[in-house]
C-alpha cells in the first residue's frame, strides 16, 4: 500500500515541488487519481481529509488543485494493464515503465 499526503500537506512542502513527478491515473469511467513519485522511489497517493483517494473526473481538476502549489506538468497513466486476448499473459508495468509510457501533460488550466 503506497504512502498517502493531503493537499495541505503537500503546500506545507510547497518549495519541494521539483522533487515529485505527477502521475495522474487514469480509470475507467471518468475518473482520475493523482499519485506524487519522489527521488527515493516512495509513490504518495493525493488523498482527501477523510483519508479517502483523492478522485478528479477530469485533467483540469487536477490543473487547479497542483498548479497553485508550483506544479507545472504531470504523466498520465492509464490503469488496465490486462490482454483481452484469450490465453496471451500481460504484465503489470513497474512505476517507472508506466511514467515512462505515459503521456506529458501541462498543469494549466485557462
Amino acid at each position: 500500500m503506497p504512502d498517502t499526503i493531503t493537499l495541505d500537506q503537500l503546500a506545507r512542502h510547497k518549495d519541494r515541488t521539483d522533487h515529485y513527478q505527477i502521475e495522474i491515473q487514469a480509470l475507467d469511467l471518468g475518473w482520475y487519481f493523482v499519485r506524487l513519485h519522489d527521488s527515493h522511489q516512495n509513490v504518495f497517493t493525493l488523498i482527501d481529509d477523510t483519508g479517502n483517494t483523492r478522485r478528479f473526473t477530469g485533467t483540469q481538476w487536477v490543473s487547479r488543485a497542483l498548479r497553485p502549489l508550483g506544479f507545472t506538468h504531470a504523466t498520465l497513466t492509464w490503469s488496465s494493464v490486462a490482454d483481452e486476448m484469450v490465453g496471451v499473459s500481460a504484465s503489470v508495468p513497474s512505476a517507472e515503465e508506466m511514467l515512462a509510457c505515459g503521456t506529458r501533460v501541462s498543469l494549466e488550466t485557462r
